[in-house]
């Protein structure tokens, strides 16, 4: 069944990306709102931060637990499944009215995440022929990139102007959505008989120094990249005083800026080589997060305008297109046979990162003072560098062996 299976188009990746914009959409888009959220619910801007910190946290350590007990799932079924409880649990963010509702459904969002991206790619590497493998995670990881691009800045254009719940309940009808999609096009056969790494599997691979350090330095990317974006609303408020709109326009530049980077790390990466990309992205987020500090430290709201319109552009850009090097460059560490194993830790690692930065931005603008954020993330992305090029002769001769 799956030979035949594999003579079909990419259309299953495109009906499984629905579910990833749907993920991408509202992982990202309850940022630009927190000033929204916080005069609503009348809680401070560094509390209502941590909705942000248990999303990620909860998806970084659930995800390859949860894909490990689920093993033996039906894959089309689990896929299902999941989306529809990613749906549930929009709208019970939705009709919450107080903190403690919005965090549970936020994490419960997170498990459902947690369980469907990395199901997803394991289900269409197999639904497709090998020469279309790479092009058909693309298009299923690509639809995270397209939530960047497009449902981050429509969600906070519409979470600003019609409140900040109708974008959970935007984000549950695009979930339902998918839902459909996958019911009606996916074949009843398509997820059975996949086999999935055990537990024991991926602490084998995890346990390599070189994955070890690789994994590390996707850790201070994120660790940076959150530190700030957690927080990018409360910094432009009081930087630039800039209100819902310019908040807005600014978040859609850092969306369309990702989505640049996403599409052209990689293709840099195959020119010149991942690890060239990954040190020029590092670089290139350390000047944009220093400038971000400077220009809050020295300039008046009339002059920070432009400075930070060039911070948040490079920075759109270097953030994501350092992602699809940092994977390419794992995979030549650990070895094509370790491929799925050390990708699936990578996403840990990263929401992990993006926990701990969110929690860094946290304990930043609690003591009041948003121009250290882009210093602290400043700090996170040095120590990525220095990871990257410390290690250099070791690299070299990168490990093949399979996982074990």
């Amino acid at each position: 069944m799956v030979a035949e299976i594999r003579n079909q188009k990419l259309t299953p990746a495109w009906i499984m990306a629905l579910g990833t914009f749907a993920i991408g959409t509202e992982g990202f888009m309850i940022v630009p709102l927190l000033p929204k959220m916080a005069e609503d619910l009348q809680l401070s801007i560094a509390t209502l931060g941590t909705l942000v910190t248990v999303f990620t946290l909860t998806l970084a350590f659930s995800s390859p637990i949860l894909t490990t007990l689920f093993g033996s799932v039906d894959r089309r079924r689990l896929l299902i499944s999941t989306m529809g409880f990613f749906a549930l649990a929009n709208l019970v963010a939705w009709q919450s009215s107080g903190y403690w509702g919005i965090f549970a459904a936020r994490v419960l969002l997170a498990l459902a995440a947690g369980l469907y991206t990395p199901n997803a790619n394991a289900l269409i590497s197999v639904l497709v022929a090998p020469e279309k493998r790479g092009r058909a995670l693309a298009i299923v990881n690509g639809g995270m990139t397209i939530a960047i691009a497009l449902g981050l800045p429509i969600g906070s254009l519409v979470g600003n102007a019609l409140g900040w719940r109708v974008t959970f309940l935007g984000v549950g009808i695009l979930a339902l959505i998918a839902v459909v999609g996958l019911l009606v096009g996916l074949d009843r056969s398509a997820g059975s008989g996949i086999a999935v790494p055990g537990l024991a599997a991926r602490i084998a691979v995890a346990k390599r120094p070189l994955i070890l350090v690789g994994l590390a330095i996707t850790l201070f990317w994120a660790i940076g990249a959150y530190t700030v974006w957690t927080y990018i609303a409360p910094y432009l408020q009081s930087v630039a005083n800039f209100g819902p709109h310019g908040i807005s326009v600014i978040v859609c530049l850092w969306g369309v800026s990702a989505a640049v980077g996403m599409f052209s790390g990689g293709a840099l990466s195959d020119k010149f080589s991942a690890k060239a990309v990954m040190g020029a992205c590092l670089a290139l987020l350390t000047c944009a997060f220093l400038l971000l500090s400077f220009t809050a430290f020295f300039l008046s709201p009339a002059h920070a305008v432009i400075p930070i319109v060039i911070s948040v552009a490079v920075w759109g850009v270097t953030v994501f297109g350092f992602f699809p090097a940092q994977m390419s460059h794992l995979i030549q560490v650990g070895g094509q046979a370790s491929a799925p194993i050390v990708l699936s830790l990578n996403t840990s690692s990263m929401y992990g990162g993006f926990a701990l930065g969110s929690a860094i931005g946290s304990v930043v603008v609690s003591q009041g003072r948003v121009a250290d954020l882009g210093l602290a993330a400043a700090l996170a992305e040095v120590i990525g560098l220095i990871l990257l090029y410390g290690f250099a002769a070791r690299t070299a001769s990168p490990s093949t062996s399979p996982a074990r």
